[in-house]
Parts: structure tokens; sequence; C-alpha cells
């Protein structure tokens, strides 16, 4: 699926222009240049994209989790680099359904006052706040799912998006699970580890 623009018919009568040609005398063109567009709920696949900072536990349980139910996680550090950027690495390995944002604490920050202020918040890293931005506009808000940390400041740019909290009980797992099965994957919760 790509960007759709209309035109008036005599703007789009034998357009082809880089990137751009004619599809058909609906008057509509299409960019084919832009190579990630959202996702269709109609092709559902296995994969589900893990967004992360330094927490290599948290990263790793989701992991588990995710495989446990018979999905299968991608990671973006362990996808071959082939001496793509971080974005073409995420149009090539961009066939996934879901993605589950882990928002831990893993930097430091305070909104700049000019006013002495030795508090400093706990964050997320600022390429998970990146893609949780990026994965919000290609899958849509009902196919990505954010866990947060406690006491983590959240983007006030997505205020009202509800945040999940990774417990040390284990229940974030349940309701990842439960957030997978709504997105429409055929799993069992009794499969959860």
């Amino acid at each position: 699926m790509y960007p759709v623009t209309t035109l008036p018919q005599d703007q789009a009568e034998g357009i082809t222009v880089d990137g751009i040609s004619r599809v058909s005398r609906d008057e509509q063109i299409v960019d084919k240049s832009t190579s990630i567009s959202k996702q269709s709920s109609s092709k559902m696949n296995n994969r589900v994209f893990i967004v992360h900072g330094y927490n290599e536990t948290i990263k790793e349980k989701t992991a588990r989790l995710i495989t446990s139910v018979g999905l299968k996680p991608i990671i973006l550090s362990e996808q071959p680099n082939q001496g793509k950027t971080i974005v073409e690495k995420f149009e090539k390995n961009s066939d996934f359904s879901f993605a589950v944002i882990l928002m831990t604490a893993d930097d430091l920050g305070d909104v700049c006052t000019f006013t002495k202020n030795d508090q400093l918040n706990p964050r997320a890293r600022q390429n998970v706040i990146l893609e949780l931005g990026y994965f919000i506009g290609i899958l849509g808000r009902e196919k990505v799912c954010v866990f947060i940390e406690s006491g983590i400041e959240t983007p006030s740019d997505i205020h009202g998006v509800v945040y999940e909290k990774i417990d040390s009980a284990g229940k974030w797992k349940y309701t990842l699970g439960k957030e997978l099965k709504a997105a429409g994957f055929d799993i069992s919760l009794d499969d959860i580890t």
C-alpha cells in the first residue's frame, strides 16, 4: 500500500515522473518511492518488533514471551547491518504486524527552564521515543503496545496513550498477551511463560 494523492483528471493524465506513476483512471496517483506504509490488518504475520533501550533483561523476557506464544520477535540489533543506516534496517525488516515498545530508565534528563534545578528524571532512550512515533505511524496505535518502567518520564506528545507498567510480579506478560490477542494474533494466554 502506497500513499495516494488525488489530482483533477486533466492534471493526472499520463503522469510518469520519478517515483510517481499513474495507476488508474479514477484520478489517483501513487508515490512508489515510499517503501514503508501503514500495514493493513489483512496482511497479519507472526512477526513482532521489539523496541528497547539498554535493559537487556526486560528485552530478553519480552522476546521469550513472544516466542512462547508462537510468534517471532524481531530485534533490530540482531538483524544483519549490510552497510545500512538504522532507518534502512527498519525498512528492510518492516514485514511485521505488531510492535512492543519498552520504555526503561536508560537516560536522565530535565526540561530547560533556565532556573537551577538539580532534579534529573529517568527517561527512555531517545531512539525508543523516535521509534515509538515511527511505529505508531506505520502500524497505527492499535498495533503498538508501550510498556513503561515505574517513574519514567513520558513523552508529552502522546499523552492519552495507555502505558502498561513493567512490574516485577510479571503481570505485564499477560497484559502483552491480551494486547497481542486483541490485535488479531491467534495465541493462547496459557502459553505465556
